[in-house]
């Protein structure tokens, strides 16, 4: 893969920490991606999330539709729409316009999502999601790809014939990226050709193996995978000096309140019997257990971080695992001043990627 050009992104969760408010929160991400533009990078991806300070953007069409008028250039990205939440005729159409108002310019990242206090205050069922968000993303291609197009499924149907109106710019439709934890995950959607949304949680030994997954299932069904762009999410930071990024960890993990981010209304547990969800088994005590691991193993295993050299010598080593795009998150969980971040994404823009241009 290191023939191919990688892609740089960045990952915003408008996480709303104690004392802000969700203006607050918008306010700052729109000047970031704003600034992202200006610096070069390809994209950003945008996560919906419901009835929490976890993230404040219940909508991801409606702040895409605000981001197309504010950029030019950028890549527009869903980091994902909960297929199962949506009426996924709803979840079409509004892909549709924001494709259109954006010059061609969505990246689709779908997912069945994970967050029991989404699906219990829809009143979904969560062991239902696999099932949904399949019937959803047929859906979805279909109303995108086809005239008169007519679906009824166990969960969605569209009833009458449908023509969507309006329809995508991007032929045959926008990119589709599909998040990925599990490995039954990465092998059912290779097998579709859908590109995968990495587990931002895994280790580079797992990212590795999960691409490795996706290409030869893909290629045992006939899949082209020439232009395929498979996303890698991880924590990003780069510092002018290892010693100072090695400091620099140390101080954010102080600010990093894990109990905003790893509990049992973040787990995929079912309420009623209090055990992890029908197809979730793969998440098994994934956030019960607080997601706590030492500098060392987030240093060696987990994190893109150090000094420019050993940034770029970590992304290369993800991109010949096979993935062409990085999703950069900068500081999505943990406070970060508006000028300390501008510093860290123009450095950044400065000595990582013009290695990989």
């Amino acid at each position: 893969m290191a023939d191919r050009r990688m892609k740089f992104s960045t990952f915003h969760l408008f996480h709303r920490f104690e004392g802000q408010t969700a203006k607050e929160v918008y306010d700052y991400q729109i000047e970031v991606a704003e600034l992202c533009e200006e610096l070069g990078f390809d994209g950003i991806w945008v996560a919906e999330h419901h009835f929490r300070d976890y993230g404040v953007i219940p909508n991801i069409f409606t702040l895409l539709s605000n981001l197309a008028a504010r950029t030019e250039r950028l890549r527009l990205g869903t980091g994902i729409v909960v297929l199962p939440l949506h009426n996924p005729v709803h979840v079409a159409e509004e892909a549709a316009m924001v494709d259109l108002l954006s010059g061609g310019r969505l990246e689709m990242g779908v997912g069945r999502g994970y967050q029991s206090v989404e699906f219990e205050s829809f009143g979904i069922d969560l062991g239902e999601a696999r099932a949904r968000f399949d019937e959803a993303l047929d859906i979805i291609i279909g109303l995108w790809t086809q005239e008169n197009f007519h679906f009824q499924g166990t969960f969605y149907g569209t009833g009458n014939e449908l023509t969507l109106t309006p329809r995508p710019l991007q032929s045959p439709h926008p990119p589709l990226h599909v998040a990925a934890v599990s490995p039954e995950t990465v092998e059912l959607y290779a097998a579709r050709g859908l590109p995968i949304l990495a587990d931002p949680a895994a280790t580079f030994k797992k990212l590795a193996r999960a691409a490795e997954t996706w290409y030869r299932t893909a290629d045992a069904n006939g899949i082209d995978t020439g232009s395929t762009e498979l996303v890698a999410s991880r924590s990003v930071y780069v510092a002018p000096t290892v010693e100072q990024a090695r400091e620099d960890q140390v101080r954010f993990e102080k600010s990093f309140d894990r109990s905003r981010i790893f509990n049992r209304r973040s787990a995929p547990i079912d309420s009623r019997t209090g055990q992890v969800a029908k197809g979730f088994e793969y998440w098994q005590d994934r956030y019960l257990k607080g997601g706590t691991v030492d500098a060392d193993f987030r240093w060696e295993q987990l994190e893109v971080i150090g000094d420019p050299g050993r940034v770029v010598d970590q992304i290369k080593m993800i991109q010949d695992f096979g993935f062409t795009n990085l999703m950069c998150d900068f500081g999505s969980t943990r406070p970060v001043p508006i000028e300390e971040m501008r510093k860290m994404l123009r450095f950044f823009a400065a000595e990582v990627i013009p290695a990989f241009r």
